[in-house]
C-alpha cells in the first residue's frame, strides 16, 4: 500500500511540475497553485479510475451481460461523459469556491463567540479515528445524495435535466456519468456545500469522491450480478439500481421512482422507495417508446435538456 502511495505521489508531483505548473505560470495564475495541485491529484485519480473501470467492469459485463451491446454510438457518448467528468474538476471547483464563504461564516460566528460545528466537533472521537470519520462522511454524503436524487425526480424543471441520465436505453458502467451539464453543476454545488459544512478535509474529499464514483459505476453495469437477499440491502447492486432506470418504475408512481440510493439501500428502505424485485426490466423513459427524442450525441442531449428546462419553467407544470 505504501509503495502504491509513493508511486501515485511521484506521478502526481511529476504531472503538476511538468504540466500544471507551467500552464499556471503562462496564464498568470500561480496564486492558484495550491488549489491546482489538489486538482491535478483529482484528475490523476480520475484517469486511474477510468483504467480500473476498463480492467474490472468491462470483463464483468462480457461475462454476465443483461443484454447485448447493440447501440455502440450511445455507449460511446457515455464514454465521452465519463472522460469529461472524471478528468474534470467540477466538484473540486465548488469545494474551493466555497472556501472564502466558509471563512467569512467562521469569522462572523467567532465575533459573536460561536464556533461553527463540524462532524468532528459534534463527535470529538472522530478527530482521532480517520477511518471512522471517513465512513461517517460517506454516510452523510450518501443521505444527502438520496434527497438530491428524490428532488431531481420530483421537480419538473429538474427532471427536464435529469432525464438525460434516464434516457439511456442500454445501461453500461459508462452510464453513471451521463448527466446534463447544468444538472451536474447543481448537484456538485449542493454536495460541496454539505462537504464544507461538515468539515471534510481535502484529502478525505478526494477519496470519498473516488469511492462513491466507483460504486456508482458498478451499479450501472450491464451485468446480472446481484448481492443476494442480505447483501442487496447493504450495498446498491446492479440489479437494484436497474429498477431505478426501468421504464414505468424508475420515474413514475407516487414517489416519482424507486431505488434512489447511490451506495446504501438503507435510505430507500427507511423512506419506502425500495424495490427489490428480481428480473431485468427494459430501461429508459416511457415516452421514448412513442418516439420522444432525447438526443443521440453529447451536444444534442445537452441542447434538448435546455429546451425541456425552458418549457418546464415557462409552463411550471405540477408533477
Amino acid at each position: 500500500m505504501d509503495t502504491l502511495r509513493q508511486l501515485f505521489g511521484s506521478a502526481h508531483t511529476w504531472l503538476f511540475e511538468s504540466i500544471t505548473q507551467p500552464l499556471l505560470h503562462t496564464a498568470g495564475g500561480m496564486h492558484l497553485a495550491e488549489d491546482a495541485y489538489l486538482g491535478t491529484e483529482l484528475a490523476l485519480a480520475g484517469a486511474l479510475q477510468i483504467a480500473a473501470l476498463l480492467l474490472l467492469l468491462r470483463p464483468l459485463e462480457a461475462l454476465t451481460p443483461v443484454e447485448p451491446r447493440l447501440d455502440g454510438r450511445a455507449i460511446r457518448t457515455d464514454v465521452i461523459y465519463t472522460v469529461l467528468t472524471r478528468l474534470g474538476l467540477l466538484p473540486l471547483l465548488f469545494f474551493f469556491m466555497l472556501l472564502p464563504l466558509e471563512a467569512q461564516l467562521d469569522s462572523l460566528l467567532h465575533s459573536i463567540g460561536m464556533i461553527r460545528p463540524t462532524l468532528e466537533t459534534l463527535l470529538p472521537p472522530l478527530a482521532q479515528r480517520p477511518l471512522a470519520a471517513f465512513f461517517c462522511y460517506l454516510i452523510v454524503l450518501d443521505l444527502t445524495g438520496y434527497w438530491i436524487h428524490r428532488a431531481q425526480h420530483r421537480f419538473a424543471w429538474w427532471w427536464a435535466l435529469h432525464a438525460v441520465h434516464h434516457s439511456q436505453r442500454q445501461l453500461t458502467f459508462w452510464s453513471d456519468n451521463r448527466n446534463h451539464l447544468l444538472d451536474d453543476l447543481i448537484v456538485a454545488l449542493l454536495l460541496a456545500l454539505v462537504v464544507r459544512l461538515i468539515g471534510v478535509p481535502p484529502a478525505q474529499f478526494i477519496v470519498l469522491t473516488v469511492a462513491i464514483a466507483m460504486i456508482e459505476n458498478l451499479s450501472h453495469a450491464n451485468t446480472r450480478l446481484h448481492f443476494g437477499a442480505v447483501g442487496a440491502r447493504v450495498l446498491v447492486s446492479p440489479r437494484f439500481h436497474r429498477w431505478h432506470h426501468a421504464i414505468g418504475a424508475g420515474h413514475e408512481g407516487p414517489q416519482r421512482g424507486v431505488n434512489f440510493g447511490a451506495l446504501l439501500p438503507l435510505w430507500d428502505l427507511l423512506f419506502r422507495t425500495a424495490d427489490f424485485r428480481s428480473g431485468t426490466p427494459p430501461t429508459g423513459i416511457r415516452d421514448q417508446l412513442d418516439g420522444a427524442n432525447y438526443g443521440s450525441g453529447w451536444w444534442a442531449q445537452q441542447g434538448l435538456g435546455f429546451r425541456r428546462l425552458w418549457r418546464a419553467l415557462a409552463l411550471y407544470p405540477a408533477r
